[in-house]
């Protein structure tokens, strides 16, 4: 039986401290008696008009780039903290010239040793839709500027896609969205590269599974998978939290839709013919040969132990490839043990974020693949904005080391040793980040979500069910498990109905 409390929305200005000393710059905290949504100006309305504005401030923010950096300077895109790839890989990756990507090789007087486009089909058909749109006339730079222009417009689309994605799937909750709509670190990095397409793809799959549409679910997961390799792993946390539901049937659904949806995207490219027979195309492998044979690179773990020990860690693969499956088995044995089962936002956020802590590179902008995650695991402000503060000194320090290296004699920027701080800080704020989603896990009560007595809004068919397969202390704690439509008082087995 579904109580008035079920349909009432949670205030974040009431619940939390942070939101409510926030709001007193427009009046204060909400009312008791405030009518939320009895008008035009609905939660995910004011979210998606707030994201558009972050966007906006963002690009405005690239203006030192958009007129001069990009095109003059050595290092006035870094010192002005406004790069982005967009600009460069219009003509870099042949857009210009009309190229084809995966089919046309790059002529290497622009590709810079790079003879194919090196990012997934979905995201090259986005590069190249951005292309078709861009005006043919003018000099090259003009272009440039038109193309970086065209994009912004296309991933301010995605932008709203997302926060609005991330109000629906916490039906009570739309208004921890806004932490997405006001991080810092989106509006800092959403023009720098494609990610922002990918992490659209990823919100809405987890809007379809927090409605039960797990077909749905796995074809959005395959075409997210399509455009950026990281939403794949979204699988593994079903995986595990199907099993202890025994829900393993609507998992398999999903992992065949993103099956489906891969292949049906990739297999036209993915296979030339000649005299011989059929062969992998080079042009579609690319992006996985150039992610095998890349090099550590900035903002990662590798990079600041390479640095600190002078050894070049040539098989750097190996050890993350280690890592990470330590790390899924980890992953796994929380899932399966913890006293309730986690909520599928939580062990999604901890994979994502064990995969970017591992990686090679830990670019400024996959914390783009974090943020939405991190609103739905843990909607507390002090901890999203402290995560944040981390991603923003980053993101400043990595653009000053570049100008510190690119600056000749002037070494105008940071040295490697304070650059190297900085990873560790980046690193750390997101390991602060995983420390509470792990501690809201094996403390149930501990969690936002679960304050008032929830399961899982986001967990779709996992929302309320039963745990059919538990291991360790879980299984002392199955008296406490509850059916769909209570509400449990957490660490006392008490349901409400």
């Amino acid at each position: 039986m579904r109580s008035a409390r079920d349909d009432q929305l949670v205030r974040p200005t009431v619940e939390d401290e942070v939101a409510a000393a926030g709001s007193e710059l427009i009046g204060g905290p909400v009312g008791r008696r405030a009518l939320i949504g009895a008008h035009w100006w609905t939660p995910v309305r004011v979210i998606a008009l707030v994201a558009i504005g972050m966007f906006a401030l963002g690009m405005v923010q690239k203006l030192p780039c958009y007129d001069h950096g990009w095109f003059f300077g050595a290092t006035t895109q870094y010192t002005h903290a406004c790069y982005s790839d967009i600009p460069h890989l219009y003509n870099g990756r042949g857009f210009d010239q009309g190229l084809i990507p995966y089919l046309d090789r790059i002529p290497r007087s622009v590709g810079g040793g790079m003879d194919y486009l090196e990012y997934p089909v979905l995201t090259g058909l986005f590069m190249e839709v951005a292309a078709l749109f861009t005006p043919s006339g003018g000099s090259l730079q003009h272009r440039e500027q038109l193309y970086w222009f065209v994009n912004a417009g296309m991933l301010l689309a995605c932008t709203a896609v997302i926060v609005v994605c991330v109000a629906r799937t916490h039906r009570r909750r739309p208004w921890d969205a806004l932490l997405v709509a006001l991080a810092p670190a989106l509006a800092l990095t959403a023009t720098i590269n494609w990610d922002l397409f990918a992490v659209a793809l990823t919100a809405a799959a987890m809007l379809m599974w927090s409605r039960g549409r797990t077909v749905l679910t796995g074809v959005l997961i395959g075409l997210a998978a399509a455009a950026k390799l990281y939403p794949v792993l979204l699988l593994g946390p079903l995986l595990v939290l199907c099993w202890r539901a025994g829900r393993l049937r609507a998992f398999l659904t999903a992992a065949g839709g993103a099956v489906a949806a891969w292949l049906a995207v990739n297999l036209p490219l993915m296979f030339t013919h000649d005299a011989t027979g059929f062969h992998i195309r080079e042009g579609w492998a690319k992006f996985y040969t150039f992610s095998k044979e890349r090099p550590i690179d900035f903002g990662s773990l590798w990079l600041f132990v390479s640095e600190r020990t002078g050894d070049p860690l040539n098989d750097v693969n190996v050890y993350a490839i280690l890592l990470m499956i330590l790390g899924c088995f980890g992953l796994g044995a929380l899932a399966l043990s913890a006293p309730r089962r986690p909520r599928f936002a939580q062990l999604a956020f901890l994979m994502v974020a064990l995969f970017v802590l591992i990686n090679k590179v830990y670019s400024p902008q996959y914390v783009l693949w974090l943020v939405p995650l991190a609103a739905l695991a843990r909607p507390k402000w002090r901890d999203f904005l402290v995560w944040q503060a981390c991603e923003v000194l980053y993101f400043l320090a990595i653009w000053f080391y570049l100008a510190y290296n690119g600056s000749g004699d002037k070494h105008q920027g940071l040295p490697m040793e304070a650059y190297q701080l900085a990873i560790v800080v980046h690193l750390l704020g997101t390991l602060y980040l995983c420390a509470l989603v792990v501690r809201d896990i094996l403390k149930p009560e501990r969690d936002v979500v679960r304050r008032d007595g929830s399961d899982d809004p986001s967990g779709g068919v996992l929302d309320g069910a039963p745990d059919t397969f538990v291991l360790g202390s879980a299984r002392r704690e199955r008296h406490a498990e509850p059916t769909a439509g209570t509400r449990v008082a957490w660490g006392t087995g008490s349901h409400d109905a």
